[in-house]
């Protein structure tokens, strides 16, 4: 088994002065040093991002990430147009990954799935002063969220589809981050994802603390939302964006569906237990589980764990809120694959 950590990072204050801070930080950081070769070695690259259109819609959308990113080409001393580029969330490409969420009334449980090349290991608290609910949750390319809850007991996780036939619109990090800092419900999720451009296509898991749980399928062509507990790589109504091959996504989501009423530890261990076959290995494929992560609206508690079999670090979002420092530095795990996460200096 190989080790591996996300590092905490908790912060309250401007959009701006979050921006700057991570700046600092990942001048110290390998994080983008590792991206930046991987992105040589690969032979890719961004695609070209239309600046004038990304700011404009982040402007109508979450306007706070324009500060932020702000702060982050101030620290980094980096033009705004590298800045926009590299943490703007629009136009960019994404890999492909795996991912299964389960839902009850009271809990969204979700595996990440995808290659630990990519991880940042960065899992972030972030209360804004001006503007914005509080959110909690591990980051993608800086400024996006992978999964997460805000202040409201909004939670999110999303579900790879397909890139094929994309468009221009933002990708699935960001588009998380806007529904946790700017949506209050369920609702106003929904309502959000049904306007806002979409790079490619996938599945947003909704719960709020009135326990109804929706999967939203969006596409750049259509977005439909329809009421269910499980969700994983494939499309129930948008059939025409599906994959050709869905078998392993409609195994792990035929095992959740066998499973239900249960209690949140419960449901956790189904996702995070390697014997009940939902956690994935297949990280050469990129698709296998990274973490499991747990969130619980009306406790405002999250739970959250790196590798198999794992007993979750337990994060009270609430006590954050009320100004209680968390101590957690490090989330510490072991994968059974030998590459390590982008903020560790291993590659």
């Amino acid at each position: 088994m190989f080790p591996v950590y996300s590092d905490t990072i908790q912060f309250k204050g401007t959009h701006y002065e979050f921006g700057y801070m991570q700046g600092e930080t990942l001048k110290e950081s390998p994080i983008l040093p590792n991206r930046a070769k991987q992105w040589t070695s690969r032979r890719t690259r961004h695609f070209a991002t239309d600046q004038e259109k990304a700011l404009t819609l982040l402007s109508k959308y979450i306007p706070g990430v324009i500060e932020e990113i702000h702060g982050l080409a101030d620290a980094l001393q980096w033009s705004i147009d590298d800045a926009i580029r590299e943490f703007g969330g629009y136009y960019l490409e994404y890999g492909k990954s795996g991912c299964s969420i389960l839902t009850g009334t009271d809990y969204l449980i979700r595996n990440y799935d995808s290659h630990p090349g990519s991880y940042e290991g960065r899992f972030t608290l972030y209360q804004p002063t001006d503007g914005g609910y509080a959110v909690i949750g591990p980051s993608m390319q800086i400024t996006g969220r992978i999964d997460g809850m805000n202040e409201k007991g909004l939670a999110m996780g999303y579900n790879f589809i397909n890139r094929i036939h994309s468009g221009d619109g933002f990708i699935c990090n960001m588009i998380g981050r806007m529904i946790l800092e700017t949506c209050s419900n369920v609702e106003d999720a929904i309502n959000l994802l049904k306007e806002i451009p979409h790079r490619t296509s996938f599945s947003y898991v909704l719960l709020d603390p009135k326990g109804d749980s929706y999967v939203v399928e969006a596409s750049p062509r259509s977005v439909i939302a329809r009421k269910s507990n499980t969700s994983t790589n494939h499309f129930e109504m948008l059939l025409e964006e599906n994959r050709y091959r869905m078998d392993d996504s409609k195994r792990r989501q035929q095992i959740m569906e066998k499973q239900q009423k249960l209690g949140v530890y419960e449901a956790f261990s189904l996702l995070n237990n390697k014997d009940e076959q939902v956690f994935s290995e297949k990280y050469d494929a990129s698709s296998g589980t990274l973490h499991t992560s747990a969130y619980i609206p009306k406790e405002k508690k999250v739970w959250f764990a790196m590798g198999p079999n794992r007993n979750p670090v337990i994060f009270d979002f609430e006590k954050f809120l009320g100004g209680e420092k968390n101590n957690i530095k490090k989330i510490k795990g072991e994968l059974n694959f030998n590459v390590p996460f982008l903020n560790m200096n291993l590659l």
